[in-house]
């Protein structure tokens, strides 16, 4: 029986994730498989990818074949280089102790980066959401004062219409003439 080790869709559409599954290559996609050995989860960043790596390299060293995205998760989460150093260990190129030595390396080198990566990101939003802010209160700042013009345009509007009412209701006395004869 021909073994894959591929991904299984689940979630909404628009929003899946993907369960990494040992399955007979005739199966349909969703459908019945052998074992389920992780979990791979795109949506967040970076990807969030849950594998059970002792099963994965078991499956690998006896024959299953990945597909394309599982063969590049299974590479990202060592599994590749692992199956790599024991085949050399197999072949005599160097013994199991130097392959673990090797792997433990890299496993540190990879786990490096992708911390860096994460702060990276993180230290991107927050330069983000400090310049979003700031652009904010600017335009915030131009409201304020483009109001506060208005009111003041209205206040002096309203100064001039009351100065001009009061002097149209209180016209200049001129003294009559019996006022003057006496």
């Amino acid at each position: 029986m021909p073994t894959k080790i591929r991904l299984q869709r689940h979630g909404r559409k628009g929003y899946a994730y993907y369960h990494i599954v040992i399955a007979d290559s005739r199966a349909p996609r969703d459908g019945k498989f052998i074992e389920r050995i992780g979990s791979y989860n795109p949506n967040t960043n970076p990807a969030t990818i849950d594998l059970k790596f002792e099963r994965a390299l078991f499956w690998m060293t006896t024959g299953a074949q990945p597909t394309d995205t599982t063969r590049n998760i299974l590479s990202s989460e060592g599994v590749l280089m692992k199956k790599h150093l024991l085949e050399g260990v197999a072949k005599g190129a160097f013994d199991a102790a130097e392959a673990d030595k090797r792997f433990a390396a890299w496993k540190t080198l990879k786990e490096s980066s992708v911390i860096k990566t994460k702060e990276q990101l993180a230290a991107e939003k927050q330069a983000d959401l400090k310049a979003r802010a700031k652009a904010e209160a600017e335009v915030n700042k131009a409201k304020a004062a483009e109001l506060a013009k208005k009111k003041a345009d209205a206040i002096e509007a309203a100064i001039e219409k009351v100065a001009e009412e009061a002097a149209v209701e209180a016209p200049v006395e001129t003294p009559s003439t019996e006022e003057v004869a006496e």
